[in-house]
């Protein structure tokens, strides 16, 4: 059933639910949250989509604030609000507004929506696109206990991954995180199958995918071993490599659905890591309302921060080299000293005339001490001539 509304205000919008709920023969509210979901016209219909589906684990009241953009300036002075009420099959297992919000009124939103959230029931703002900077202090953020954002559908995902370390207030939370979640689980529970330390850790996927960054935080973090991060043709994750002293664990999923585990000593086991849909992805963050502290501890672990361990790397490989040029140059000088080194053996087999002639020398260069050496050098055979 849909209600559409021109014009409207939010106690018009309260009483068009009841109504509503009476028409189809529910009048009670069996609803366990509200899901306030900011997005903009091109992306609402996914986003709705994916609240009706996942309001089959989680009913909810879904509030959708469309902000529409004025083309002219007489159209900003003009402040309306449109609504579209739907109840029953087609709003799923609960309730659904869809909020249009023109002119001056899309400046205050948080006005609109707060008459309409649910009595006594925690409110979950959701951002699929467009997700402020800081969504605590977001007006319509500033309602909700949890605020869900995602990275992905950022322009610089790293930009916003490190402003979110920056203002990160308990309750936030990004579906690129909840991405990685099976990576998560299936990377420790190899990790409990063997007695092993990791020594470095390689994460592979696509360039512009902050899911890559927040596990290879999460490695560097937990693990605290130096991670490197790769870049893949995707789709998505890709690969893990752990080394370790028992031998590399690597969880490789080259197609997006299906990976391969490999542990060293261990037959190679397939495991299913398919990319999950939107759907599924809000509807875990709705299973849990609490703060997710091992988010933020991988978020603040910092790009920066992985970004300098995966450098040090390269270095220490590069170390070898400065090392070996010492020995290279130092081969020449080797090879050279056996010219002054056979002078002296010369010395010491000669007589005793051949080590006195140096000493007539006053400290003298290194050229002349070494003249008189093979002039008496020269005199020695002469002399043994005439002792025969």
């Amino acid at each position: 059933m849909k209600i559409d509304l021109t014009d409207t205000t939010s106690s018009k919008i309260n009483k068009a639910l009841v109504q509503g709920r009476r028409a189809i023969g529910t009048p009670a509210v069996g609803m366990v949250l509200t899901l306030v979901i900011v997005t903009d016209e091109e992306n609402a219909y996914d986003a709705l989509k994916a609240a009706n589906d996942a309001s089959r684990e989680h009913p909810s009241r879904t509030l959708v604030v469309i902000k529409r953009v004025s083309r002219t300036p007489r159209d900003r002075t003009q402040s309306r609000l449109d609504a579209e009420v739907r109840v029953g099959a087609d709003a799923g297992t609960g309730e659904t507004v869809v909020l249009r919000l023109y002119g001056d009124v899309a400046d205050h939103a948080q006005s609109v929506v707060l008459p309409l959230l649910l009595p006594d029931a925690p409110v979950v703002v959701w951002w699929p696109v467009n997700a402020p900077l800081d969504p605590a202090n977001d007006p319509l953020g500033a309602l909700g206990q949890r605020r869900v954002t995602d990275t992905y559908a950022a322009e610089d995902p790293v930009r916003d991954l490190t402003a979110r370390a920056q203002t990160y207030t308990p309750g936030d939370t990004d579906l690129s995180w909840t991405r990685i979640t099976p990576w998560r689980s299936m990377l420790a529970a190899a990790l409990d199958q063997v007695v092993c330390e990791v020594q470095g850790v390689e994460v592979e996927g696509e360039e512009f995918n902050p899911s890559c960054e927040l596990l290879a935080m999460w490695l560097a973090d937990r693990l605290g071993v130096p991670v490197r991060r790769s870049v893949s043709a995707g789709p998505g994750l890709t690969a893990v490599r752990m080394d370790t002293d028992c031998g590399p664990i690597v969880l490789d999923r080259a197609d997006g659905s299906l990976a391969t585990l490999s542990i060293k000593g261990q037959p190679a086991r397939a495991v299913a890591l398919k990319r999950r849909e939107t759907a599924e992805l809000i509807a875990e963050e709705l299973r849990r309302l609490d703060p997710d502290d091992t988010y933020a501890s991988a978020l603040r672990f910092g790009v920066e921060r992985l970004t300098a361990a995966g450098a040090e790397q390269p270095e220490s490989s590069e170390e070898p080299e400065p090392s070996r040029k010492p020995k290279s140059s130092k081969d020449p000088e080797s090879s050279q000293t056996p010219e002054p080194s056979e002078e002296p053996e010369a010395e010491d087999g000669a007589d005793p005339v051949a080590t006195d002639a140096p000493v007539a020398v006053p400290e003298p260069v290194e050229e002349a001490a070494k003249a008189p050496a093979k002039k008496a050098t020269r005199k020695a055979p002469a002399k043994k001539a005439a002792a025969k």
